[in-house]
């Protein structure tokens, strides 16, 4: 059964998602603290594996790609590879003032990896919004956030509710096949429901909508097994406890790091400005 803390937390959650989706302002301070939370959590559960990484430098350097893009800065073209490159330096710098080398290349990787994984794959969101402009923008930001968390939700209740069969135990013991189903039925029955929120001149058709729905939906899946596997690999069951009854920031935005960019692809890609 969902526990009534957990009700309240995730209404708490969406009531200040839906505000944060209204107000630019609002939404960058929103996505901005998620992102220095998951970031911090993801460093500390690679530091309790002993891993050197350069967590400090990670969150900072993980906090400046959303400004950068809410802010539409622009050094060159692709400016978030070359950007990529130069933190892939720095941290190279760091390391080389270090005098014990040891997992120096895991170190760096990983530091590498986080700032990728947490903050330039939910920065995506950011793209979305500004993807089109005025109030289109904001439904496609919507339409991916609800397609994606009523999945999670689909999951939560007919898995705890019917759940008998497991998904991949060696991964997260808890996650189970009707689960899986549930949330693969909630988002496709999400997508149809908010097919208003996709531009209109598209002329998505009901099964188009369906087959969006369960998609992405199921890269959200993707993306909170993903999170499951680290945790596992660190032996923790929360990524941290900054959400009461829910607990950490990355397991709040799991399930978005995977279906945001492709979400965002897709859509230049429909919409002809790849």
């Amino acid at each position: 059964m969902i526990s009534k803390d957990r009700l309240i937390s995730s209404t708490v959650m969406i009531s200040l998602t839906i505000f944060a989706i209204l107000s630019e302002w609002v939404f960058m301070g929103v996505l901005l603290a998620l992102i220095i939370g998951g970031l911090y959590e993801f460093f500390y559960l690679i530091k309790k594996k002993g891993i050197p990484i350069y967590s400090y430098t990670g969150i900072v350097i993980g906090a400046m790609i959303p400004l950068a893009i809410f802010f539409r800065f622009e050094l060159t073209r692709n400016w978030e590879l070359f950007f990529i490159v130069l933190v892939l330096l720095l941290i190279f710098l760091l390391q080389l003032g270090r005098k014990d080398n040891e997992n120096a290349i895991v170190g760096i990787s990983t530091t590498l990896f986080g700032v990728m994984y947490v903050s330039w794959f939910f920065s995506f969101l950011i793209k979305i919004r500004f993807l089109l402009p005025g109030v289109a923008g904001v439904k496609l930001l919507a339409f991916i956030l609800l397609i994606t968390k009523a999945g999670d939700i689909g999951a939560l209740i007919i898995g705890s509710r019917f759940g008998k069969h497991p998904l991949l135990s060696h991964v997260s013991p808890n996650k189970t096949i009707e689960g899986s189903i549930g949330s693969a039925v909630f988002s496709a029955l999400a997508a149809v429901s908010a097919k208003s929120f996709i531009p209109p001149e598209l002329h998505f058709s009901v099964g188009h909508m369906v087959l969006i729905g369960i998609f992405f939906g199921g890269l959200g899946q993707l993306g909170d097994m993903s999170e499951s596997l680290i945790k596992r690999d660190c032996n923790v069951k929360d990524s941290g406890k900054m959400l009461p009854a829910l607990g950490g920031v990355l397991d709040a935005i799991d399930s978005l790091l995977f279906s945001t960019p492709a979400f965002y692809f897709y859509m230049s890609a429909v919409l002809g400005m790849s």
